[in-house]
Protein backbone atom coordinates (compact mmCIF):
# COMPACT_ATOMS: atom_id res chain seq x y z
CA UNK A 1 0.00 0.00 0.00
CA UNK A 2 1.36 3.42 -0.97
CA UNK A 3 2.36 5.94 1.65
CA UNK A 4 -0.46 8.33 2.58
CA UNK A 5 0.87 11.89 2.29
CA UNK A 6 -1.39 14.21 4.26
CA UNK A 7 -1.81 17.85 3.24
CA UNK A 8 -4.88 18.96 5.20
CA UNK A 9 -7.18 19.13 2.19
CA UNK A 10 -7.66 15.75 0.50
CA UNK A 11 -8.07 13.05 3.16
CA UNK A 12 -10.97 10.70 2.38
CA UNK A 13 -12.96 8.35 4.56
CA UNK A 14 -11.49 5.41 2.69
CA UNK A 15 -7.95 6.63 3.38
CA UNK A 16 -8.90 7.09 7.02
CA UNK A 17 -10.04 3.46 7.09
CA UNK A 18 -6.76 2.30 5.52
CA UNK A 19 -4.62 4.23 7.98
CA UNK A 20 -6.67 3.10 10.98
CA UNK A 21 -7.35 -0.55 10.23
CA UNK A 22 -4.71 -1.51 7.65
CA UNK A 23 -1.81 0.47 9.15
CA UNK A 24 -1.13 2.46 5.97
CA UNK A 25 2.02 4.54 6.54
CA UNK A 26 1.31 8.27 7.00
CA UNK A 27 3.74 11.12 6.24
CA UNK A 28 3.49 14.90 5.87
CA UNK A 29 3.21 16.01 2.24
CA UNK A 30 6.28 18.04 1.08
CA UNK A 31 4.24 20.98 -0.20
CA UNK A 32 2.21 21.02 3.02
CA UNK A 33 5.48 21.10 4.96
CA UNK A 34 6.33 24.42 3.30
CA UNK A 35 2.96 25.90 4.26
CA UNK A 36 3.42 24.74 7.85
CA UNK A 37 6.86 26.35 7.96
CA UNK A 38 5.47 29.62 6.61
CA UNK A 39 2.75 29.76 9.26
CA UNK A 40 5.23 28.90 11.97
CA UNK A 41 7.43 31.85 11.00
CA UNK A 42 4.50 34.18 11.72
CA UNK A 43 4.15 32.75 15.24
CA UNK A 44 7.89 32.98 15.87
CA UNK A 45 7.87 36.63 14.82
CA UNK A 46 5.03 37.46 17.21
CA UNK A 47 6.86 35.77 20.09
CA UNK A 48 10.10 37.53 19.24
CA UNK A 49 8.37 40.94 19.24
CA UNK A 50 6.28 39.98 22.29
CA UNK A 51 3.04 41.02 20.58
CA UNK A 52 -0.33 40.25 22.15
CA UNK A 53 -1.89 37.21 20.44
CA UNK A 54 -4.45 34.88 22.00
CA UNK A 55 -2.96 31.59 23.25
CA UNK A 56 0.44 32.60 21.89
CA UNK A 57 1.44 35.26 24.41
CA UNK A 58 -1.71 35.09 26.57
CA UNK A 59 -3.58 32.56 28.65
CA UNK A 60 -6.63 30.77 27.23
CA UNK A 61 -10.39 30.90 27.69
CA UNK A 62 -11.48 33.23 30.48
CA UNK A 63 -7.77 33.83 31.19
CA UNK A 64 -7.09 35.29 27.74
CA UNK A 65 -6.39 38.73 29.23
CA UNK A 66 -3.38 37.38 31.18
CA UNK A 67 -0.05 38.11 29.45
CA UNK A 68 2.56 35.36 29.35
CA UNK A 69 6.21 36.37 29.58
CA UNK A 70 8.52 34.97 26.84
CA UNK A 71 10.44 32.86 29.34
CA UNK A 72 7.16 31.23 30.49
CA UNK A 73 5.87 30.17 27.08
CA UNK A 74 7.26 26.63 27.20
CA UNK A 75 5.88 26.18 30.69
CA UNK A 76 2.48 27.35 29.45
CA UNK A 77 2.44 24.56 26.83
CA UNK A 78 2.99 21.85 29.43
CA UNK A 79 0.49 23.41 31.84
CA UNK A 80 -2.19 23.58 29.15
CA UNK A 81 -1.87 19.87 28.37
CA UNK A 82 -1.80 18.83 32.00
CA UNK A 83 -4.69 21.06 33.07
CA UNK A 84 -6.91 20.00 30.18
CA UNK A 85 -6.26 16.24 30.55
CA UNK A 86 -9.24 15.71 32.85
CA UNK A 87 -11.15 12.98 31.02
CA UNK A 88 -12.93 10.12 32.72
CA UNK A 89 -14.65 6.92 31.71
CA UNK A 90 -13.88 4.02 29.41
CA UNK A 91 -10.93 4.76 27.10
CA UNK A 92 -11.59 5.17 23.41
CA UNK A 93 -10.70 2.15 21.30
CA UNK A 94 -7.36 1.78 19.60
CA UNK A 95 -9.02 2.40 16.23
CA UNK A 96 -10.66 5.59 17.47
CA UNK A 97 -7.37 6.89 18.87
CA UNK A 98 -5.58 6.13 15.61
CA UNK A 99 -8.28 8.07 13.78
CA UNK A 100 -7.87 10.98 16.21
CA UNK A 101 -4.10 11.13 15.61
CA UNK A 102 -4.50 11.04 11.84
CA UNK A 103 -7.20 13.70 11.87
CA UNK A 104 -5.24 15.99 14.19
CA UNK A 105 -2.10 15.64 12.07
CA UNK A 106 -4.07 16.29 8.87
CA UNK A 107 -5.69 19.43 10.27
CA UNK A 108 -2.32 20.79 11.40
CA UNK A 109 -0.89 19.95 7.95
CA UNK A 110 -3.32 22.39 6.38
CA UNK A 111 -0.92 25.14 7.43
CA UNK A 112 -3.12 27.45 9.48
CA UNK A 113 -2.18 26.35 12.99
CA UNK A 114 1.33 27.73 13.36
CA UNK A 115 2.94 24.58 14.77
CA UNK A 116 6.38 23.28 13.85
CA UNK A 117 6.63 20.43 11.39
CA UNK A 118 8.09 18.29 14.21
CA UNK A 119 4.66 18.16 15.86
CA UNK A 120 3.02 16.67 12.76
CA UNK A 121 5.96 14.33 12.14
CA UNK A 122 5.72 13.00 15.69
CA UNK A 123 2.00 12.29 15.34
CA UNK A 124 2.73 10.43 12.11
CA UNK A 125 5.51 8.41 13.74
CA UNK A 126 3.22 7.44 16.60
CA UNK A 127 0.72 6.17 14.04
CA UNK A 128 3.34 4.32 12.02
CA UNK A 129 5.01 2.72 15.06
CA UNK A 130 1.87 1.76 16.95
CA UNK A 131 1.96 4.15 19.91
CA UNK A 132 -1.66 4.69 20.91
CA UNK A 133 -2.41 7.14 23.74
CA UNK A 134 -4.91 6.14 26.40
CA UNK A 135 -7.77 8.61 25.86
CA UNK A 136 -10.76 8.63 28.26
CA UNK A 137 -14.02 8.93 26.35
CA UNK A 138 -15.83 11.42 28.60
CA UNK A 139 -15.11 15.04 29.42
CA UNK A 140 -15.75 16.94 26.19
CA UNK A 141 -18.64 19.34 25.60
CA UNK A 142 -17.72 19.75 21.94
CA UNK A 143 -16.40 23.36 22.15
CA UNK A 144 -13.71 24.62 22.33
CA UNK A 145 -13.42 21.39 20.50
CA UNK A 146 -12.69 18.10 22.22
CA UNK A 147 -10.27 19.62 24.73
CA UNK A 148 -10.00 16.83 27.28
CA UNK A 149 -9.66 13.86 24.87
CA UNK A 150 -7.12 15.72 22.73
CA UNK A 151 -5.14 16.76 25.80
CA UNK A 152 -4.77 13.11 26.85
CA UNK A 153 -3.56 12.32 23.34
CA UNK A 154 -1.15 15.28 23.28
CA UNK A 155 0.38 14.45 26.67
CA UNK A 156 2.06 11.42 25.13
CA UNK A 157 3.86 13.63 22.60
CA UNK A 158 5.74 15.26 25.48
CA UNK A 159 6.42 11.95 27.20
CA UNK A 160 3.61 12.10 29.75
CA UNK A 161 0.21 10.43 30.01
CA UNK A 162 -0.20 6.77 29.05
CA UNK A 163 -0.11 4.82 25.81
CA UNK A 164 -0.47 1.32 24.45
CA UNK A 165 2.46 -0.18 22.55
CA UNK A 166 3.51 -3.70 21.57
CA UNK A 167 6.65 -5.29 22.97
CA UNK A 168 9.46 -4.19 20.58
CA UNK A 169 11.09 -7.63 20.93
CA UNK A 170 8.28 -9.20 18.93
CA UNK A 171 9.68 -9.74 15.45
CA UNK A 172 6.49 -9.25 13.50
CA UNK A 173 4.34 -6.38 12.24
CA UNK A 174 2.17 -4.67 14.83
CA UNK A 175 -1.53 -5.44 14.21
CA UNK A 176 -4.53 -3.41 15.17
CA UNK A 177 -5.82 -4.84 18.43
CA UNK A 178 -2.63 -6.85 18.99
CA UNK A 179 -3.07 -8.72 22.31
CA UNK A 180 0.65 -8.30 22.96
CA UNK A 181 0.32 -4.52 23.29
CA UNK A 182 0.90 -3.23 26.81
CA UNK A 183 -0.11 -0.06 28.62
CA UNK A 184 2.94 2.07 29.50
CA UNK A 185 3.69 5.58 30.76
CA UNK A 186 3.81 7.88 27.74
CA UNK A 187 7.56 8.43 27.89
CA UNK A 188 8.28 4.71 28.04
CA UNK A 189 5.96 3.98 25.11
CA UNK A 190 7.78 6.59 23.01
CA UNK A 191 11.16 5.17 24.02
CA UNK A 192 10.09 1.65 23.07
CA UNK A 193 9.04 2.97 19.65
CA UNK A 194 12.28 4.99 19.29
CA UNK A 195 10.38 8.29 19.14
CA UNK A 196 11.83 11.39 20.80
CA UNK A 197 9.38 13.32 23.02
CA UNK A 198 8.72 16.93 22.07
CA UNK A 199 9.39 20.15 23.93
CA UNK A 200 6.46 22.25 22.75
CA UNK A 201 6.95 25.81 21.63
CA UNK A 202 4.55 28.77 21.54
CA UNK A 203 0.96 28.00 20.42
CA UNK A 204 1.60 24.28 19.91
CA UNK A 205 -0.33 23.05 22.95
CA UNK A 206 -3.50 24.97 22.06
CA UNK A 207 -3.23 23.74 18.46
CA UNK A 208 -3.04 20.14 19.66
CA UNK A 209 -6.04 20.29 22.00
CA UNK A 210 -8.35 22.74 20.19
CA UNK A 211 -10.40 20.87 17.60
CA UNK A 212 -13.15 18.35 16.81
CA UNK A 213 -10.97 15.31 16.15
CA UNK A 214 -12.38 13.09 18.92
CA UNK A 215 -16.01 13.42 17.85
CA UNK A 216 -15.05 13.15 14.17
CA UNK A 217 -12.90 10.08 14.79
CA UNK A 218 -15.65 8.22 16.63
CA UNK A 219 -18.30 9.40 14.18
CA UNK A 220 -16.30 8.56 11.06
CA UNK A 221 -15.60 4.99 12.18
CA UNK A 222 -19.27 4.58 13.07
CA UNK A 223 -20.21 5.88 9.63
CA UNK A 224 -17.90 3.43 7.88
CA UNK A 225 -19.50 0.57 9.81
CA UNK A 226 -22.99 1.90 9.09
CA UNK A 227 -22.32 2.01 5.35
CA UNK A 228 -21.76 -1.74 5.40
CA UNK A 229 -24.72 -2.26 7.73
CA UNK A 230 -27.28 -0.55 5.49
CA UNK A 231 -26.27 -2.72 2.52
CA UNK A 232 -26.64 -5.76 4.78
CA UNK A 233 -30.11 -4.56 5.77
CA UNK A 234 -31.24 -4.74 2.15
CA UNK A 235 -29.94 -8.30 1.90
CA UNK A 236 -31.57 -9.39 5.15
CA UNK A 237 -34.81 -7.54 4.46
CA UNK A 238 -35.14 -9.23 1.09
CA UNK A 239 -34.66 -12.63 2.75
CA UNK A 240 -37.40 -11.81 5.25
CA UNK A 241 -39.74 -10.60 2.51
CA UNK A 242 -39.19 -13.80 0.55
CA UNK A 243 -39.69 -15.98 3.64
CA UNK A 244 -42.96 -14.18 4.39
CA UNK A 245 -44.07 -14.67 0.77
CA UNK A 246 -44.00 -10.96 0.13
CA UNK A 247 -44.35 -9.34 -3.27
CA UNK A 248 -41.63 -7.53 -5.16
CA UNK A 249 -44.13 -5.26 -6.90
CA UNK A 250 -43.42 -2.44 -4.43
CA UNK A 251 -39.78 -2.48 -5.55
CA UNK A 252 -40.62 -1.89 -9.23
CA UNK A 253 -38.29 0.77 -10.59
CA UNK A 254 -41.21 2.76 -12.04
CA UNK A 255 -42.45 3.44 -8.51
CA UNK A 256 -39.05 4.70 -7.44
CA UNK A 257 -38.53 6.97 -10.46
CA UNK A 258 -41.58 9.06 -9.65
CA UNK A 259 -40.06 9.76 -6.22
CA UNK A 260 -36.39 9.73 -7.18
CA UNK A 261 -34.52 9.94 -3.90
CA UNK A 262 -31.09 8.46 -4.54
CA UNK A 263 -31.18 6.11 -1.57
CA UNK A 264 -34.69 4.87 -2.32
CA UNK A 265 -33.73 3.96 -5.87
CA UNK A 266 -30.59 2.20 -4.68
CA UNK A 267 -32.38 0.19 -2.01
CA UNK A 268 -35.16 -0.87 -4.39
CA UNK A 269 -32.59 -2.01 -6.94
CA UNK A 270 -30.84 -4.07 -4.26
CA UNK A 271 -34.11 -5.69 -3.23
CA UNK A 272 -34.99 -6.55 -6.80
CA UNK A 273 -31.59 -8.16 -7.31
CA UNK A 274 -31.94 -10.16 -4.10
CA UNK A 275 -35.35 -11.55 -5.09
CA UNK A 276 -34.39 -12.26 -8.69
CA UNK A 277 -34.70 -15.95 -9.50
CA UNK A 278 -36.51 -16.86 -6.28
CA UNK A 279 -38.57 -20.05 -6.63
CA UNK A 280 -40.40 -18.99 -3.47
CA UNK A 281 -41.56 -15.78 -5.15
CA UNK A 282 -42.74 -17.64 -8.23
CA UNK A 283 -44.71 -20.13 -6.11
CA UNK A 284 -47.20 -17.50 -4.95
CA UNK A 285 -47.17 -14.96 -7.78
CA UNK A 286 -50.87 -15.51 -8.44
CA UNK A 287 -51.97 -15.40 -4.81
CA UNK A 288 -54.70 -13.01 -3.70
CA UNK A 289 -52.56 -10.75 -1.51
CA UNK A 290 -52.60 -7.20 -2.85
CA UNK A 291 -49.88 -5.60 -0.78
CA UNK A 292 -47.60 -6.24 2.17
CA UNK A 293 -47.15 -4.54 5.52
CA UNK A 294 -45.02 -1.41 5.64
CA UNK A 295 -41.98 -3.19 7.11
CA UNK A 296 -41.76 -5.12 3.83
CA UNK A 297 -43.39 -2.84 1.29
CA UNK A 298 -41.66 0.36 2.41
CA UNK A 299 -38.12 -0.96 2.70
CA UNK A 300 -36.90 1.21 -0.21
CA UNK A 301 -38.35 4.31 1.41
CA UNK A 302 -36.96 3.59 4.89
CA UNK A 303 -33.65 1.93 4.01
CA UNK A 304 -33.22 4.49 1.23
CA UNK A 305 -33.67 7.39 3.65
CA UNK A 306 -30.93 5.83 5.79
CA UNK A 307 -28.65 5.66 2.73
CA UNK A 308 -29.27 9.35 2.08
CA UNK A 309 -28.64 10.27 5.72
CA UNK A 310 -25.32 8.41 5.61
CA UNK A 311 -24.32 10.25 2.43
CA UNK A 312 -25.08 13.59 4.07
CA UNK A 313 -23.03 12.63 7.13
CA UNK A 314 -20.14 11.55 4.91
CA UNK A 315 -20.11 14.97 3.24
CA UNK A 316 -20.05 16.78 6.59
CA UNK A 317 -17.34 14.56 8.04
CA UNK A 318 -15.06 14.75 5.01
CA UNK A 319 -15.27 18.56 5.08
CA UNK A 320 -14.46 18.53 8.80
CA UNK A 321 -11.61 16.05 8.32
CA UNK A 322 -9.94 18.54 5.98
CA UNK A 323 -10.55 21.73 7.95
CA UNK A 324 -8.48 23.96 10.21
CA UNK A 325 -10.39 23.77 13.49
CA UNK A 326 -8.16 25.24 16.19
CA UNK A 327 -8.04 28.78 17.53
CA UNK A 328 -6.46 31.16 16.79
CA UNK A 329 -5.60 30.54 13.14
CA UNK A 330 -2.52 31.79 11.33
CA UNK A 331 -2.94 33.34 7.89
CA UNK A 332 0.26 33.87 5.96
CA UNK A 333 0.41 36.79 3.51
CA UNK A 334 -0.75 35.49 0.08
CA UNK A 335 2.59 36.15 -1.60
CA UNK A 336 4.26 33.75 0.82
CA UNK A 337 1.99 30.78 0.14
CA UNK A 338 3.60 28.22 -2.14
CA UNK A 339 7.08 29.69 -1.84
CA UNK A 340 9.83 27.15 -2.26
CA UNK A 341 11.53 28.26 0.95
CA UNK A 342 10.25 29.28 4.42
CA UNK A 343 8.35 32.56 4.23
CA UNK A 344 9.47 35.80 5.75
CA UNK A 345 7.33 36.35 8.83
CA UNK A 346 4.28 38.24 7.62
CA UNK A 347 0.65 37.46 8.26
CA UNK A 348 -2.25 37.63 10.68
CA UNK A 349 -3.39 35.60 13.67
CA UNK A 350 -7.16 35.65 13.90
CA UNK A 351 -9.32 34.36 16.74
CA UNK A 352 -12.57 32.66 15.75
CA UNK A 353 -14.69 29.61 16.46
CA UNK A 354 -13.86 26.84 13.98
CA UNK A 355 -13.41 24.51 16.95
CA UNK A 356 -17.17 24.54 17.58
CA UNK A 357 -18.57 21.08 16.89
CA UNK A 358 -22.12 22.01 15.88
CA UNK A 359 -21.90 20.90 12.21
CA UNK A 360 -20.52 17.53 13.31
CA UNK A 361 -22.91 17.22 16.26
CA UNK A 362 -25.92 17.68 13.96
CA UNK A 363 -24.60 15.05 11.56
CA UNK A 364 -23.89 12.51 14.32
CA UNK A 365 -27.37 13.01 15.77
CA UNK A 366 -28.86 12.52 12.30
CA UNK A 367 -26.86 9.30 11.86
CA UNK A 368 -28.07 8.06 15.26
CA UNK A 369 -31.69 8.71 14.27
CA UNK A 370 -31.23 6.97 10.92
CA UNK A 371 -29.67 3.85 12.44
CA UNK A 372 -32.42 3.73 15.07
CA UNK A 373 -34.98 3.63 12.25
CA UNK A 374 -33.01 0.92 10.43
CA UNK A 375 -33.10 -1.24 13.56
CA UNK A 376 -36.75 -0.38 14.19
CA UNK A 377 -38.03 -1.61 10.84
CA UNK A 378 -35.83 -4.71 11.16
CA UNK A 379 -37.43 -5.58 14.50
CA UNK A 380 -40.89 -5.27 12.91
CA UNK A 381 -39.87 -7.82 10.28
CA UNK A 382 -38.60 -10.14 13.03
CA UNK A 383 -42.00 -9.86 14.69
CA UNK A 384 -43.72 -10.85 11.45
CA UNK A 385 -41.39 -13.83 11.02
CA UNK A 386 -42.08 -15.25 14.48
CA UNK A 387 -45.68 -14.24 15.23
CA UNK A 388 -48.07 -17.10 14.39
CA UNK A 389 -50.78 -14.54 13.62
CA UNK A 390 -48.60 -12.91 10.95
CA UNK A 391 -46.27 -15.59 9.53
CA UNK A 392 -48.78 -17.65 7.57
CA UNK A 393 -47.31 -21.01 6.59
CA UNK A 394 -44.41 -20.84 9.03
CA UNK A 395 -44.25 -22.53 12.47
CA UNK A 396 -45.05 -20.39 15.52
CA UNK A 397 -41.86 -18.60 16.58
CA UNK A 398 -40.02 -20.52 13.85
CA UNK A 399 -39.77 -23.46 16.25
CA UNK A 400 -39.68 -27.14 15.40
CA UNK A 401 -42.21 -28.86 17.67
CA UNK A 402 -43.49 -25.49 18.91
CA UNK A 403 -44.58 -25.72 22.52
CA UNK A 404 -41.89 -28.15 23.46
CA UNK A 405 -39.49 -25.63 21.84
CA UNK A 406 -39.86 -21.85 22.09
CA UNK A 407 -37.75 -21.14 19.03
CA UNK A 408 -37.27 -17.43 18.35
CA UNK A 409 -39.82 -16.17 20.88
CA UNK A 410 -37.19 -14.53 23.08
CA UNK A 411 -34.99 -13.48 20.16
CA UNK A 412 -37.71 -11.01 19.20
CA UNK A 413 -37.82 -9.79 22.80
CA UNK A 414 -34.09 -9.03 22.67
CA UNK A 415 -34.54 -7.14 19.41
CA UNK A 416 -37.42 -5.18 20.96
CA UNK A 417 -35.27 -4.28 23.96
CA UNK A 418 -32.46 -3.01 21.75
CA UNK A 419 -34.80 -0.98 19.56
CA UNK A 420 -36.44 0.61 22.59
CA UNK A 421 -33.04 1.48 24.04
CA UNK A 422 -32.15 3.15 20.75
CA UNK A 423 -35.29 5.29 20.98
CA UNK A 424 -33.93 6.79 24.20
CA UNK A 425 -30.37 7.16 22.90
CA UNK A 426 -31.51 8.78 19.65
CA UNK A 427 -32.57 11.94 21.46
CA UNK A 428 -30.25 14.54 19.89
CA UNK A 429 -27.32 15.64 22.03
CA UNK A 430 -26.87 18.75 19.90
CA UNK A 431 -30.01 20.44 21.25
CA UNK A 432 -28.31 20.67 24.64
CA UNK A 433 -25.71 23.13 25.89
CA UNK A 434 -24.11 24.01 29.21
CA UNK A 435 -21.98 27.01 30.10
CA UNK A 436 -18.26 26.47 30.76
CA UNK A 437 -15.06 28.48 31.27
CA UNK A 438 -16.51 31.25 33.37
CA UNK A 439 -19.30 31.94 30.84
CA UNK A 440 -16.79 32.61 28.06
CA UNK A 441 -17.87 29.35 26.41
CA UNK A 442 -21.59 29.87 26.83
CA UNK A 443 -22.97 27.72 24.00
CA UNK A 444 -21.43 24.34 23.22
CA UNK A 445 -22.25 21.50 20.81
CA UNK A 446 -22.16 18.34 22.97
CA UNK A 447 -20.86 16.63 19.83
CA UNK A 448 -18.75 14.10 21.72
CA UNK A 449 -21.81 13.03 23.70
CA UNK A 450 -23.54 12.45 20.37
CA UNK A 451 -20.59 10.41 19.13
CA UNK A 452 -20.43 8.19 22.20
CA UNK A 453 -24.13 7.32 22.20
CA UNK A 454 -23.98 6.80 18.43
CA UNK A 455 -21.56 3.93 19.09
CA UNK A 456 -24.16 2.23 21.30
CA UNK A 457 -26.93 2.74 18.76
CA UNK A 458 -24.69 1.27 16.06
CA UNK A 459 -23.95 -1.80 18.19
CA UNK A 460 -27.64 -2.27 19.01
CA UNK A 461 -28.68 -1.96 15.38
CA UNK A 462 -26.02 -4.47 14.36
CA UNK A 463 -27.39 -7.05 16.78
CA UNK A 464 -30.99 -6.45 15.70
CA UNK A 465 -30.00 -7.09 12.09
CA UNK A 466 -28.06 -10.20 13.16
CA UNK A 467 -31.19 -11.52 14.86
CA UNK A 468 -33.27 -10.84 11.75
CA UNK A 469 -30.66 -12.55 9.57
CA UNK A 470 -30.80 -15.73 11.67
CA UNK A 471 -34.60 -15.67 11.84
CA UNK A 472 -34.92 -15.12 8.08
CA UNK A 473 -32.53 -17.98 7.37
CA UNK A 474 -34.54 -20.24 9.69
CA UNK A 475 -37.78 -19.26 7.95
CA UNK A 476 -36.33 -19.89 4.49
CA UNK A 477 -35.17 -23.34 5.63
CA UNK A 478 -38.79 -24.19 6.49
CA UNK A 479 -39.84 -23.42 2.91
CA UNK A 480 -37.59 -26.10 1.37
CA UNK A 481 -37.47 -27.54 -1.22
CA UNK A 482 -38.35 -24.10 -2.62
CA UNK A 483 -35.24 -21.94 -2.73
CA UNK A 484 -34.67 -18.18 -2.70
CA UNK A 485 -32.61 -16.43 -5.38
CA UNK A 486 -28.89 -17.02 -5.85
CA UNK A 487 -27.82 -13.97 -3.91
CA UNK A 488 -30.03 -14.94 -0.98
CA UNK A 489 -28.55 -18.44 -1.12
CA UNK A 490 -25.07 -16.89 -0.85
CA UNK A 491 -26.21 -14.89 2.15
CA UNK A 492 -27.70 -18.03 3.68
CA UNK A 493 -24.38 -19.83 3.23
CA UNK A 494 -22.52 -17.03 5.05
CA UNK A 495 -24.99 -17.22 7.94
CA UNK A 496 -24.99 -21.00 8.09
CA UNK A 497 -21.18 -21.06 8.16
CA UNK A 498 -21.35 -19.73 11.73
CA UNK A 499 -24.92 -20.49 12.79
CA UNK A 500 -26.59 -23.88 12.19
CA UNK A 501 -30.37 -24.20 11.88
CA UNK A 502 -32.29 -24.21 15.16
CA UNK A 503 -33.61 -27.76 15.35
CA UNK A 504 -34.03 -27.80 19.15
CA UNK A 505 -33.93 -24.95 21.63
CA UNK A 506 -30.43 -23.69 22.50
CA UNK A 507 -29.00 -20.42 23.69
CA UNK A 508 -28.92 -18.19 20.62
CA UNK A 509 -26.69 -15.56 22.22
CA UNK A 510 -23.46 -17.01 20.73
CA UNK A 511 -25.15 -17.19 17.33
CA UNK A 512 -26.12 -13.51 17.54
CA UNK A 513 -22.50 -12.57 18.27
CA UNK A 514 -21.08 -14.68 15.43
CA UNK A 515 -23.53 -13.41 12.84
CA UNK A 516 -22.91 -9.83 14.01
CA UNK A 517 -19.25 -10.38 13.15
CA UNK A 518 -20.28 -11.67 9.72
CA UNK A 519 -22.22 -8.44 9.19
CA UNK A 520 -19.31 -6.28 10.42
CA UNK A 521 -16.96 -7.96 7.95
CA UNK A 522 -19.37 -7.13 5.14
CA UNK A 523 -19.94 -10.76 4.11
CA UNK A 524 -23.67 -10.23 3.53
CA UNK A 525 -23.24 -6.83 1.90
CA UNK A 526 -20.79 -8.48 -0.52
CA UNK A 527 -23.54 -10.56 -2.16
CA UNK A 528 -24.86 -7.35 -3.74
CA UNK A 529 -21.66 -6.84 -5.73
Amino acid sequence: MKVLHINGSELTLDELREAVYERRVVLLDPDARLRVLAARSVVDDIVERNQVAYAVTTGVGKLSDVRIAPEQIRELQVNLLRSHAVGVGEPLSEAEVRAMMLLRANSLAKGYSGVRTEVIDTLCEMLNRGVHPVVPSQGSVGASGDLAPLAHLALVLIGEGEAWHADPKLRRPRRLGDPHARRHPGGEALKRADIKPLKLEAKEAISLINGTQAMVAVGALALLAAQTMVDSADVIGAMSADALRGTDVAFDERIQYVRPHTGQMRSAANLRRMLEGSAIRESHRQCGRVQDAYSLRCMPQVHGAVYDALNYCAQVLEIEMNSAVDNPLVFVAPKQVGARQPAEPHGDILSGGNFHGEPVAFALDFLAIALSALAGISERRIERLVNPSLNEGLPPFLASAAGLNSGFMMAQVTAAALVSENKVLAHPASVDSITTSGNKEDYVSMGMTGAIKLKKILANALHVLAIEAIAAAQALDFLAPLKPGKRAQQAMAAIRAVCPPLEHDRSLAPDFARVAEVLKRGDLAAVLR
